[in-house]
């Protein structure tokens, strides 16, 4: 038996309008026509769908069933074709992201929040790029966006600039290095230094100051959270780098000192690796919008 998705819309059609004359008018054919569909149906099956003989039309068991089916299949396809309908005007789609940079996930909530008030039926997601190789899960179209501080030459990929940030030093404001204008590699080496939980390559103090100067701090101590590792600041349990747009509250508190690493200061930049096909895609280039928004809003504030 071969069933196509018009005989679902036949027998729909019938069973909601009671008669033939009434469907075939819903479905702008000719009642001969819908006739003739139903017979070749009907032939097929080699059972009667409708009960001829009832006024308004009535539905067989065998009828019953088929549109059982179709009350199950339709809204499927018809769900499917506004989804494609959605992918072909920009409105719909999916924005898989990978963070590179622990310290992001506080500055890309905003942005995500800002973005699914515009952009409802995008479905969203975050995944942390520390735990998976986020770029080549970006060419396997694993994922759609990667927040990453490292450019590379990648084919078919393309890395937008989002915003410049520096690097600082947060230490408690009665720490011995409080005093200094700014901090060198050489200031680690007596102290235990506080990090994200992440290789040693992925965080700013190691990969622009300690590894180029070969000094190894006297402990690492790893703290998933920036709260706690602020709280632990403040203590006076260690200090710790951190981007600027975190550090942006504390830097006006008592309990704190903010400091340049080195003379010149470190500034690095964060950019959004993605498929060249997908840049140019209406959410994408909202949710590129609203990011470089966000960071300008937070190295005001």
């Amino acid at each position: 038996m071969h069933i196509e998705f018009r005989h679902l819309r036949t027998i729909k059609a019938i069973h909601e309008a009671g008669g033939l004359a009434r469907a075939a008018e819903m479905m702008n054919i000719t009642q001969s026509a819908l006739s003739h569909q139903v017979k070749g149906l009907e032939d097929q099956a080699g059972v009667e769908l409708f009960v001829r003989r009832s006024k308004p039309l009535k539905l067989s068991p065998a009828g019953q069933r088929l549109l059982k089916l179709a009350e199950q299949v339709l809204p499927q396809i018809e769900a499917l074709q506004d989804e494609f309908t959605g992918l072909r005007a920009g409105s719909t789609g999916r924005m898989h992201i990978a963070i590179e940079c622990h310290a992001c996930f506080e500055w890309l909530f905003p942005v995500l929040e800002q973005f699914r008030r515009t952009w409802p039926d995008v479905d969203v997601d975050i995944r942390p790029g520390l735990a998976f190789d986020a770029l080549p899960a970006l060419l396997r179209e694993e994922v759609d966006l990667v927040v990453s501080s490292d450019p590379e030459e990648i084919a078919g990929v393309d890395f937008i600039e989002l915003f410049d940030y520096k690097a600082v030093f947060v230490a408690a404001s009665q720490h011995p290095l409080a005093q200094k204008p700014f901090v060198e590699a050489a200031d680690f080496r007596d102290q235990t230094l506080i990090t994200y939980p992440v290789e040693r390559q992925r965080l700013d103090v190691f990969s622009q100051l300690l590894i180029p100067a070969k000094v190894e701090p006297a402990a690492i101590r790893q703290v998933e959270l920036t709260a706690v590792i602020l709280l632990l600041v403040a203590s006076n349990r260690g200090v710790s780098v951190l981007p600027d747009w975190v550090v942006r509250e504390v830097k006006y508190s008592s309990d704190y000192v903010t400091l340049p690493l080195t003379a010149q200061g470190v500034t690095r930049r964060l950019y959004a690796a993605v498929r060249r096909d997908d840049r140019h895609k209406p959410f994408m280039q909202e949710l590129l919008r609203l990011a470089g928004q966000e960071a300008r809003k937070l190295q005001s504030a």
